[in-house]
């Protein structure tokens, strides 16, 4: 009896030995998960990390040095040789003529007439009551002046091409047709004009 009640003992004992082994991990709380498959994280070192945007190739703006930095039109309008000859007396020129006080009353007007410019301006905008005119006014034309020379590089200067200048700096308009009654018209009136500074200066 004793026998067989040790035999039974040790067959117990081998059981629960082999339960104990063969029980399933959580049972006994060994997470099976604890070594996460994931733990090493593919994503973890993100492909992106490195950004391919991080150098960006615009950095290095093509733009920053601006090639109209140094402006074109910086120098002095003489370098433009349209604007000089569009106040420079065309060959073979002669002036229109008329009745004198018939032009000298169209050519107030127009001194007067801010939509011959953009920007709203008129002649007597800046020459109204002889003002802004140089010493150098007291001269006929043709004959030195500083705008003239400084801007376009022309000198001596007449009546006409000083008026065509006038209409493009700083009229910053169109000038006017050199066969044109209006611009006869605005000679004849500067005509007048420079008469009466003339006795102003005296």
């Amino acid at each position: 009896m004793n026998r067989r009640l040790s035999v039974l003992h040790g067959l117990l004992s081998l059981l629960f030995a082999w339960s104990m082994f063969a029980m399933p991990a959580y049972a006994s709380g060994m997470n099976p998960c604890a070594a996460n498959p994931c733990a090493a994280n593919p994503c973890a070192a993100n492909p992106c990390a490195a950004n391919p945007c991080a150098a960006n190739p615009c950095a290095a703006n093509p733009c920053a040095a601006n090639p109209c930095a140094a402006n074109p039109c910086a120098a002095k309008i003489a370098a433009n040789p349209c604007a000089v000859k569009a106040i420079k007396r065309p060959a073979h020129y002669t002036p229109v003529t008329g009745d004198h006080a018939a032009l000298a009353r169209k050519g107030k007007a127009l001194f007067n007439d801010e939509s011959l410019s953009p920007n709203e301006t008129s002649c007597a905008t800046c020459h109204a009551g002889h003002a802004m005119f140089k010493k150098s006014f007291i001269h006929l034309y043709p004959h030195h002046v500083d705008m003239a020379k400084g801007k376009f590089d022309i000198d001596p200067i007449h009546l006409d091409e000083m008026v065509q200048l006038c209409m493009i700096v700083p009229m910053a308009s169109k000038p006017f047709a050199w066969d044109s009654q209006d611009l006869a018209a605005m000679v004849a009136y500067l005509q007048d004009v420079q008469r009466d500074f003339i006795k102003e200066q005296k």
